[in-house]
């Protein structure tokens, strides 16, 4: 419409004798746009009367050509690297002094075709995410499988703490049985203490109390009855709701990606220094939008963390897993100092669970079940013997 009066006003005075003034005033314009626009057909023609664009010819504020080229090229690093290459991650690789809004650096990616619409994903205000209170209030766990480069199938093991997404161990095995659970469990618990709770499928290696119905004679297999001697509840995900792990298929779907960009494993040991890799990644350098852009690791020791409890002689005690060193004996963090507890070298190398509350400690062997040290720890002294040996089952525990 503004084309088709531009040309009308034109074409009045050029062929109809119509003074400019007389123009302006039939066509409801200003006579200094008619002149303008006369001024216009006789520099470009009709084609110089289309209506042009108010934008100004350069913004102040345009984010400069070299920081675009940059954000770009780094998203497609870390695409090659097999890592995430969304606005936020790109966001923590700029320099600080330069770098634009996660909004400006998306709209950069998108302008220049970095970005795949896909309006079927879900829009993040209808997510309903849990997160467990505190670090080691609840661990998830799951396998998955990865080939090597000669097509050998292997799967890989993960323990992932669901507060801070810190992955507490990750490992690769020819298959996955109920022992690799448990042992890989407790590699997971020596370095980093017991959770309150774990989350998992209800695969056979994790529980059998949910495979078609366990009868009277059925047993627990041997991580339950690890579980339920450390008074570490157990809970498992609903059948045919993988969301409920939801975290640990992220945290999967993240690793194969990365994996994908590395040279093809020739062995499980080529595959597990991968994943150690990996590890060091994830926990230490890979911010996490969900926890507040920081990483696992500084999530995961930013507060104290949960742990077992047990209810014995009517009172909570705190729950550890520990191993007798070959000196036979066991260290405890008492007042903010290491304490050295002595349970004798006829255990040592043994596993035992061990009762803290406030400064009275109980060492239970974990095979037989029977209490085989008392502590009462006196804050002045490092070494801390025994106050008795008496030989108690636990049932008389109550949890």
């Amino acid at each position: 419409m503004t084309y088709s009066r531009n040309r009308a006003v034109v074409l009045a005075i050029v062929n109809s004798g119509m003074s400019v003034k007389d123009a302006a005033t039939h066509f409801g314009i200003s006579t200094r746009w008619a002149k303008t626009l006369l001024q216009r057909f006789r520099t470009g023609g009709l084609e110089a009367l289309q209506p042009r664009s108010t934008r100004p010819l350069t913004n102040p504020n345009k984010t400069p050509e070299h920081i675009r080229e940059t954000i770009v090229e780094l998203r497609h690093q870390l695409l090659r690297d097999g890592l995430d290459a969304g606005a936020e991650s790109i966001y923590d690789r700029l320099p600080e002094n330069t770098r634009p809004s996660t909004s400006t650096i998306w709209r950069i990616l998108k302008t220049s075709n970095e970005i795949t619409p896909q309006p079927q994903k879900r829009p993040r205000s209808s997510w309903h995410r849990f997160q467990a209170p505190a670090p080691n209030s609840l661990w998830q766990s799951d396998f998955t499988h990865w080939p090597l480069a000669d097509s050998t199938d292997t799967e890989i093991i993960s323990w992932l703490d669901d507060h801070s997404r810190y992955l507490t161990h990750i490992s690769a095995h020819p298959r996955i049985t109920g022992h690799i659970v448990v042992d890989t469990f407790l590699e997971a618990t020596d370095q980093h203490g017991l959770p309150a709770a774990t989350l998992t499928d209800n695969g056979l290696v994790y529980t059998t109390r949910l495979a078609g119905g366990r009868t009277n004679n059925q047993q627990p297999n041997p991580f339950e009855q690890l579980l339920a001697d450390l008074n570490i509840e157990q809970k498992n995900g609903h059948p045919g709701k993988p969301t409920t792990q939801g975290k640990i298929e992220r945290l999967h779907s993240t690793l194969k990606k990365w994996l994908q960009a590395q040279p093809p494993a020739l062995t499980i040991e080529d595959l597990q220094q991968q994943l150690h890799d990996f590890r060091t990644i994830y926990n230490t350098k890979r911010k996490h939008r969900a926890i507040n852009r920081q990483t696992p690791h500084q999530t995961y020791t930013a507060t104290p963390k949960d742990q077992p409890t047990m209810h014995l002689h009517n009172a909570h005690w705190r729950v550890r897993f520990d191993r007798v060193d070959s000196y036979g004996k066991i260290t405890l963090r008492y007042a903010g100092k290491l304490k050295h507890l002595g349970i004798g070298r006829a255990h040592n190398r043994q596993r035992i669970i061990l009762l803290v509350n406030g400064p009275n400690a109980i060492a239970i062997n974990k095979t037989t079940g029977e209490i085989i040290a008392e502590y009462t720890i006196d804050p002045t002294k490092n070494y801390q013997p025994k106050t008795r040996t008496p030989h108690k089952k636990r049932g008389t525990m109550t949890r």
